[in-house]
Parts: C-alpha cells; structure tokens; sequence
C-alpha cells in the first residue's frame, strides 16, 4: 500500500476500509508483495481474480479451485466481512491498554462472541516470529495475574483458597519475562511466558535459550536465579526488602511491563481466564516491543503475520482437545 494513501488514524482506517476495492489491495499487497497471486492449497501462480464473486480462481486442477482472501490466514472461515476485520484490528494493534470485546461488539455491530473470537484471533497473529536472542543487559523478573483474593466473594474465596488467608501469588497465574535495556542499537524489548507453579527448572531453561552467554543479568533476591554465574552469565541482585535500586542494578524496566500488562488486563478486560493468558502476554509483549512506531507501523506489523495461523473456536475453548480425548478413549 502506498505510504502517501495508507490511514494514519482510526477515523481514517475505517473510512479507507469500508471500501473492499481499498481491502482487497491492501490484503493482496500483504500476503503477496511481488505482485504475483499464489494459490495456498497447490501454491500454482495460474490464478485469476473473479470480481464478481470476490474470490480468486486456480486453473490447477485439484479441489476447491476457488478461494478467497482469507483463506491461509487467522480470518479463514470467518464470515465477518473485511470491512470489519481491518478496523478490528487497527484498534487491538494500537489501544495501549487493549479493547474489550464489548467495545468491539458496540462499534463493530458483531455480536460479543464473535467480537471476543476476533480479538483471540488477532492476539495469535500478534505472537509473532521469535526476535533474536538477548544480549548486553537483561532484567529477568516474574509476576503473577489473577484476582485479589479480597475482592472475591467469599463462596468462591473459600472454594478456592479454603479458610486460611492467602497472599502473594497463591491461586493466581505466575508469569516470567525478560527485558533487553535499550542500547545503541534501539529500544528496549520483552519477551514474557506463562510457567507452572513450580517454575525454577522452565526459568532457567527460558533464560538459557533466549540470552547469550556472557550477558550481565539483573533479578531479584528469589532463589530461582542463584548460580547463574555457572552457566555462563553474570548475574548480580537486589534486595527488594531492603532496597530497589543499587546502582545500574535493578529490575525497574521489567516492572514497568508488568504495570503495563496489569493495567490492561484489571482496567480493560477486569478479568481472565488463566487457559488465555498467554494471548493477552502475546498482546502487550508486541504493543511494548512495537512501541517506538506510529499506528500505521504497528497495524501493518501485526498484519504481516496473519499467515499460516489458524484457530478455530473449538480450539479456543478447549473442545477440540475434549473431542481428542474422548475419542482416545
């Protein structure tokens, strides 16, 4: 899409979209940049466009010859038009702290549940190709996402905690991230990841994969990140009871994600399921790693991984494994 026609703001992201002939140009110069239309089931370059169907038509001789726009991405089966879609994703790729699917539900005319199937969808395409690997300075630090057991009525309090008082982190979805300090190369960037309860041995694992050895890493007093000199970093800590800052030591950037990420969820969704959690780290993970370019960068980032990803509903919902399990049986 030329630069000089591209929408710069919501208002004109919608205006520019409802037109199809405008979503038709702007799919097609995002999944086939060359110019050159490739059919996704045989990948023949004999295909034609068919405007009064809407659809594209391979001269290859297998099924379905005919496909549409959407098929091959996270839009695929999808009957809402695309009219709908790009704006929808125009919003989630650039509200900072997110949007509901009640507002997607109200600006969009789509039901609640189709607008909350689209925004699941669009976190998936928001995961992204894994960056490369940490270097320089690392702040590594966990967190956990879940209701304040005092906020809870006290039914679901005792059936969830029982009768003892419960802190911390107790009942509530533990969360682990890295973040890269910025340097001369750019910005800061995050990467962050659901672990179990018991979370050392997936700590050290993520860490090992994701940083280079040799890299200086700054976490706090929890025992999990003891002995990090052993395998090859440098490592030094601070003692949140006593002090924060010690120097060029401390994990305040790493934090400041974490606020962020708690700020959407408590203030946008109120609440979420831990089965999704990772969709919504996936979310802000590319909002924060996004963040230094204007909405028009960050609707065409996320649009550039719509590819090759597919989620159904069944999936979404864990019916699709219920379904593999009792056929199992």
């Amino acid at each position: 899409m030329s630069k000089d026609k591209e929408p710069k703001t919501l208002q004109q992201a919608i205006l520019f979209f409802a037109d199809f002939e405008n979503c038709r140009r702007f799919m097609v110069d995002m999944r086939w940049p060359d110019g050159k239309v490739q059919c996704p089931r045989c990948s023949s370059f004999d295909v034609e466009w068919l405007p009064n169907a809407k659809l594209f038509k391979c001269y290859e001789k297998h099924d379905r010859v005919k496909f549409s726009l959407k098929v091959g991405t996270i839009f695929e089966d999808s009957p809402i038009a695309l009219e709908k879609w790009l704006p929808v994703m125009w919003m989630i790729s650039n509200c900072k702290n997110g949007i509901s699917s009640w507002e997607v539900h109200r600006a969009m005319g789509v039901t609640q549940k189709s607008a909350w199937f689209m925004l699941q969808r669009t976190r998936l395409a928001m995961q992204g190709d894994l960056i490369e690997n940490f270097g320089g300075t690392v702040e590594v630090d966990e967190t956990y996402i879940g209701g304040l057991a005092r906020n809870m009525h006290k039914e679901k309090r005792v059936r969830k905690f029982g009768n003892g008082a419960r802190t911390g982190g107790s009942g509530k979805t533990p969360v682990f991230g890295l973040l890269e300090r910025h340097s001369e190369k750019g910005k800061s960037k995050v990467r962050a990841a659901v672990v179990p309860d018991s979370w050392r041995k997936e700590v050290r694992e993520i860490i090992s994969t994701t940083v280079d050895q040799g890299t200086m890493i700054y976490s706090d007093e929890h025992g999990s990140y003891n002995d990090l000199e052993a395998e090859g970093f440098r490592h030094d800590f601070v003692k949140h009871a006593e002090f924060y800052v010690k120097g060029s030591v401390h994990t305040n950037g790493i934090e400041n994600f974490w606020s962020l990420l708690k700020r959407g969820i408590k203030g946008t969704y109120i609440s979420i399921e831990p089965f999704h959690t990772f969709r919504y780290l996936d979310e802000q993970v590319f909002r924060f790693n996004e963040r230094d370019g204007n909405d028009s960068d960050r609707f065409e980032a996320v649009m550039k991984q719509i590819t090759n990803k597919r989620l159904t509903y069944k999936e979404l919902t864990g019916k699709a494994q219920e379904e593999q399990t009792e056929n199992c049986n």
